[in-house]
Protein backbone atom coordinates (compact mmCIF):
# COMPACT_ATOMS: atom_id res chain seq x y z
CA UNK A 1 0.00 0.00 0.00
CA UNK A 2 1.41 3.40 -0.99
CA UNK A 3 1.53 6.03 1.74
CA UNK A 4 3.21 9.45 1.94
CA UNK A 5 5.93 7.77 3.97
CA UNK A 6 6.55 5.16 1.29
CA UNK A 7 7.07 7.74 -1.48
CA UNK A 8 9.19 10.24 0.44
CA UNK A 9 12.93 10.69 -0.12
CA UNK A 10 14.92 10.92 3.10
CA UNK A 11 16.59 14.28 3.68
CA UNK A 12 20.10 14.22 5.14
CA UNK A 13 20.27 15.36 8.76
CA UNK A 14 22.63 18.34 9.05
CA UNK A 15 23.79 18.50 12.65
CA UNK A 16 24.98 21.98 13.58
CA UNK A 17 27.12 21.79 16.69
CA UNK A 18 26.39 20.67 20.21
CA UNK A 19 23.26 21.66 22.14
CA UNK A 20 23.79 23.34 25.51
CA UNK A 21 21.02 21.48 27.32
CA UNK A 22 21.96 23.09 30.64
CA UNK A 23 20.99 26.48 29.26
CA UNK A 24 17.45 25.41 28.42
CA UNK A 25 14.54 26.61 30.53
CA UNK A 26 12.85 23.23 30.17
CA UNK A 27 13.82 19.57 30.29
CA UNK A 28 13.71 18.06 26.78
CA UNK A 29 13.60 14.59 28.33
CA UNK A 30 10.18 15.30 29.85
CA UNK A 31 7.06 15.49 27.72
CA UNK A 32 4.84 18.54 27.94
CA UNK A 33 2.04 16.95 29.96
CA UNK A 34 -0.90 19.21 30.80
CA UNK A 35 -2.80 19.10 34.12
CA UNK A 36 -5.87 17.63 32.44
CA UNK A 37 -3.99 15.22 30.17
CA UNK A 38 -6.19 12.35 31.34
CA UNK A 39 -9.03 13.90 29.33
CA UNK A 40 -6.98 13.40 26.15
CA UNK A 41 -5.09 10.17 26.78
CA UNK A 42 -7.50 7.69 25.19
CA UNK A 43 -7.92 9.72 22.00
CA UNK A 44 -4.19 10.47 21.86
CA UNK A 45 -3.30 6.79 22.21
CA UNK A 46 -5.74 5.86 19.42
CA UNK A 47 -4.33 8.45 17.01
CA UNK A 48 -0.75 7.49 17.78
CA UNK A 49 -1.58 3.82 17.28
CA UNK A 50 -3.25 4.46 13.94
CA UNK A 51 -0.37 6.65 12.76
CA UNK A 52 2.27 4.23 13.99
CA UNK A 53 0.68 1.35 12.10
CA UNK A 54 -0.07 3.29 8.92
CA UNK A 55 3.00 5.47 8.52
CA UNK A 56 5.92 4.14 10.56
CA UNK A 57 5.40 0.39 10.08
CA UNK A 58 5.39 0.13 13.87
CA UNK A 59 8.50 2.30 14.29
CA UNK A 60 10.51 0.39 11.68
CA UNK A 61 10.62 3.10 9.01
CA UNK A 62 13.74 5.24 9.40
CA UNK A 63 12.35 8.00 7.17
CA UNK A 64 9.21 8.83 9.16
CA UNK A 65 9.25 10.73 12.44
CA UNK A 66 6.20 10.50 14.69
CA UNK A 67 6.09 11.93 18.20
CA UNK A 68 3.83 13.55 20.75
CA UNK A 69 4.13 16.23 23.41
CA UNK A 70 7.82 16.81 22.67
CA UNK A 71 9.37 20.05 21.48
CA UNK A 72 9.78 21.72 18.12
CA UNK A 73 12.22 24.64 18.40
CA UNK A 74 11.79 27.34 15.79
CA UNK A 75 14.42 29.99 16.56
CA UNK A 76 17.99 28.80 15.84
CA UNK A 77 19.31 31.55 18.09
CA UNK A 78 17.15 30.62 21.08
CA UNK A 79 16.10 27.01 21.65
CA UNK A 80 13.78 28.10 24.45
CA UNK A 81 11.42 29.36 21.75
CA UNK A 82 9.44 26.22 21.26
CA UNK A 83 6.06 24.58 20.74
CA UNK A 84 4.81 21.14 21.75
CA UNK A 85 2.11 19.54 19.57
CA UNK A 86 -0.03 16.74 20.93
CA UNK A 87 0.88 14.80 17.77
CA UNK A 88 3.23 15.65 14.93
CA UNK A 89 4.48 13.73 11.93
CA UNK A 90 7.25 14.28 9.36
CA UNK A 91 7.87 12.26 6.19
CA UNK A 92 11.19 11.85 4.42
CA UNK A 93 13.37 12.76 7.39
CA UNK A 94 16.11 10.92 9.26
CA UNK A 95 14.14 9.84 12.33
CA UNK A 96 17.09 8.04 13.86
CA UNK A 97 19.19 11.20 13.79
CA UNK A 98 16.42 13.36 15.29
CA UNK A 99 15.81 11.38 18.47
CA UNK A 100 19.30 11.65 20.01
CA UNK A 101 19.02 15.46 19.71
CA UNK A 102 15.93 15.32 22.00
CA UNK A 103 14.43 18.26 20.08
CA UNK A 104 12.95 18.72 16.62
CA UNK A 105 15.14 21.37 14.97
CA UNK A 106 13.78 22.10 11.46
CA UNK A 107 17.03 23.69 10.27
CA UNK A 108 18.88 20.46 11.07
CA UNK A 109 16.12 18.05 10.04
CA UNK A 110 15.79 19.82 6.69
CA UNK A 111 12.07 20.61 6.90
CA UNK A 112 9.27 21.28 9.37
CA UNK A 113 6.83 18.51 10.30
CA UNK A 114 4.19 17.80 7.66
CA UNK A 115 1.33 17.53 10.11
CA UNK A 116 0.43 18.72 13.60
CA UNK A 117 -2.66 17.94 15.66
CA UNK A 118 -3.99 19.18 18.98
CA UNK A 119 -6.58 17.38 21.09
CA UNK A 120 -8.84 19.70 23.07
CA UNK A 121 -8.79 20.09 26.82
CA UNK A 122 -9.91 22.91 29.06
CA UNK A 123 -6.36 23.98 29.91
CA UNK A 124 -5.05 24.07 26.33
CA UNK A 125 -8.03 25.05 24.16
CA UNK A 126 -7.35 28.77 23.86
CA UNK A 127 -3.68 28.21 23.09
CA UNK A 128 -4.66 25.67 20.43
CA UNK A 129 -7.05 28.15 18.81
CA UNK A 130 -5.32 31.51 19.24
CA UNK A 131 -1.58 30.99 19.57
CA UNK A 132 -0.55 27.77 17.87
CA UNK A 133 -1.90 28.41 14.34
CA UNK A 134 0.42 31.41 13.97
CA UNK A 135 3.39 29.41 15.28
CA UNK A 136 2.77 26.44 13.03
CA UNK A 137 2.27 28.72 10.03
CA UNK A 138 5.55 30.52 10.79
CA UNK A 139 7.37 27.19 11.10
CA UNK A 140 5.84 26.09 7.80
CA UNK A 141 3.77 23.09 8.96
CA UNK A 142 1.59 22.29 5.90
CA UNK A 143 -1.42 21.06 7.91
CA UNK A 144 -2.74 21.83 11.37
CA UNK A 145 -5.72 19.98 12.82
CA UNK A 146 -7.76 20.24 16.00
CA UNK A 147 -9.82 17.40 17.45
CA UNK A 148 -12.30 18.04 20.25
CA UNK A 149 -13.71 14.84 21.85
CA UNK A 150 -16.42 16.92 23.54
CA UNK A 151 -17.87 17.89 20.17
CA UNK A 152 -16.81 21.53 20.36
CA UNK A 153 -17.07 22.49 24.02
CA UNK A 154 -13.42 23.58 24.08
CA UNK A 155 -12.39 24.21 20.47
CA UNK A 156 -15.75 25.45 19.25
CA UNK A 157 -15.86 22.65 16.66
CA UNK A 158 -15.62 18.88 16.91
CA UNK A 159 -13.02 18.73 14.12
CA UNK A 160 -11.14 21.50 12.35
CA UNK A 161 -8.34 21.36 9.79
CA UNK A 162 -6.22 24.04 8.13
CA UNK A 163 -3.90 23.85 5.15
CA UNK A 164 -1.02 26.29 4.61
CA UNK A 165 -1.47 28.35 1.44
CA UNK A 166 0.98 31.16 0.65
CA UNK A 167 2.09 31.38 4.27
CA UNK A 168 -1.41 31.48 5.80
CA UNK A 169 -3.81 28.77 6.88
CA UNK A 170 -7.04 28.15 5.02
CA UNK A 171 -9.74 25.94 6.51
CA UNK A 172 -10.26 22.46 5.10
CA UNK A 173 -13.78 21.51 4.06
CA UNK A 174 -15.52 18.94 6.25
CA UNK A 175 -18.46 16.73 5.43
CA UNK A 176 -20.96 14.84 7.53
CA UNK A 177 -21.43 11.47 5.89
CA UNK A 178 -24.68 9.46 5.83
CA UNK A 179 -23.27 7.40 8.68
CA UNK A 180 -23.21 10.58 10.78
CA UNK A 181 -19.41 10.71 10.98
CA UNK A 182 -17.66 14.03 10.44
CA UNK A 183 -14.77 13.79 7.95
CA UNK A 184 -12.09 16.04 6.52
CA UNK A 185 -9.48 15.04 3.93
CA UNK A 186 -5.82 15.49 4.80
CA UNK A 187 -3.53 15.88 1.79
CA UNK A 188 -0.55 15.35 4.07
CA UNK A 189 -1.84 11.96 5.21
CA UNK A 190 -3.79 11.05 2.07
CA UNK A 191 -6.56 10.00 4.45
CA UNK A 192 -9.64 11.55 5.99
CA UNK A 193 -9.63 12.40 9.66
CA UNK A 194 -12.94 11.53 11.26
CA UNK A 195 -14.85 12.43 14.40
CA UNK A 196 -17.21 9.62 15.39
CA UNK A 197 -19.19 10.44 18.54
CA UNK A 198 -16.05 11.87 20.12
CA UNK A 199 -13.72 9.14 18.90
CA UNK A 200 -10.94 9.67 16.30
CA UNK A 201 -10.89 7.47 13.22
CA UNK A 202 -9.00 7.46 9.92
CA UNK A 203 -10.77 6.76 6.65
CA UNK A 204 -9.01 5.63 3.48
CA UNK A 205 -10.97 7.01 0.50
CA UNK A 206 -8.99 4.87 -1.95
CA UNK A 207 -10.02 1.67 -0.16
CA UNK A 208 -13.41 2.91 1.03
CA UNK A 209 -12.73 1.65 4.55
CA UNK A 210 -11.65 2.85 7.97
CA UNK A 211 -8.21 1.93 9.21
CA UNK A 212 -8.33 -0.69 11.89
CA UNK A 213 -8.38 0.94 15.29
CA UNK A 214 -10.17 0.33 18.57
CA UNK A 215 -13.64 0.61 17.03
CA UNK A 216 -12.82 -1.78 14.20
CA UNK A 217 -11.19 -4.32 16.52
CA UNK A 218 -14.19 -4.16 18.84
CA UNK A 219 -16.71 -4.55 16.01
CA UNK A 220 -14.71 -7.49 14.62
CA UNK A 221 -14.73 -9.08 18.07
CA UNK A 222 -18.51 -8.64 18.40
CA UNK A 223 -19.00 -10.14 14.94
CA UNK A 224 -16.77 -13.11 15.81
CA UNK A 225 -18.67 -13.66 19.06
CA UNK A 226 -22.00 -13.51 17.24
CA UNK A 227 -20.75 -16.00 14.66
CA UNK A 228 -19.49 -18.29 17.41
CA UNK A 229 -22.82 -18.06 19.28
CA UNK A 230 -24.72 -18.82 16.08
CA UNK A 231 -22.49 -21.81 15.42
CA UNK A 232 -22.94 -22.97 19.00
CA UNK A 233 -26.71 -22.56 18.73
CA UNK A 234 -26.69 -24.53 15.48
CA UNK A 235 -24.58 -27.27 17.04
CA UNK A 236 -26.87 -27.40 20.10
CA UNK A 237 -29.95 -27.66 17.89
CA UNK A 238 -28.35 -30.42 15.82
CA UNK A 239 -27.33 -32.31 18.96
CA UNK A 240 -30.82 -31.97 20.47
CA UNK A 241 -32.34 -33.26 17.23
CA UNK A 242 -29.94 -36.20 17.17
CA UNK A 243 -30.64 -37.08 20.80
CA UNK A 244 -34.38 -36.91 20.16
CA UNK A 245 -33.97 -39.23 17.17
CA UNK A 246 -31.86 -41.63 19.22
CA UNK A 247 -34.47 -41.63 22.00
CA UNK A 248 -37.24 -42.27 19.52
CA UNK A 249 -35.27 -45.12 17.94
CA UNK A 250 -34.59 -46.62 21.37
CA UNK A 251 -38.28 -46.44 22.18
CA UNK A 252 -39.19 -48.14 18.91
CA UNK A 253 -36.58 -50.85 19.50
CA UNK A 254 -38.03 -51.48 22.95
CA UNK A 255 -41.55 -51.73 21.54
CA UNK A 256 -40.33 -54.17 18.90
CA UNK A 257 -38.55 -56.27 21.52
CA UNK A 258 -41.74 -56.53 23.57
CA UNK A 259 -43.76 -57.54 20.54
CA UNK A 260 -41.24 -60.20 19.64
CA UNK A 261 -41.16 -61.56 23.18
CA UNK A 262 -44.97 -61.55 23.38
CA UNK A 263 -44.91 -59.48 26.54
Amino acid sequence: MTTPAATATMLPYRRQGEIDYASLEFDPNEKNITPDAMEQNLELAEILGLFRARFTDFNRRPDVFLDNETYICYDPGNLNVRVSPDVYLAFGVDARAIRPRKLYLPWEVGKPPDFALEIASESTAQVDIRRKPGIYAAIGVPEYWRFDPSGGKYHGAALYGERLVNGAYQSIDLTTEPDGILKGYSEALELSLSWDEGWPRLYDPAMGTYLEGWREVWHARLAAEAERDAAQAGWDAERAERLAAEAENAQLREQLRRLQSGS
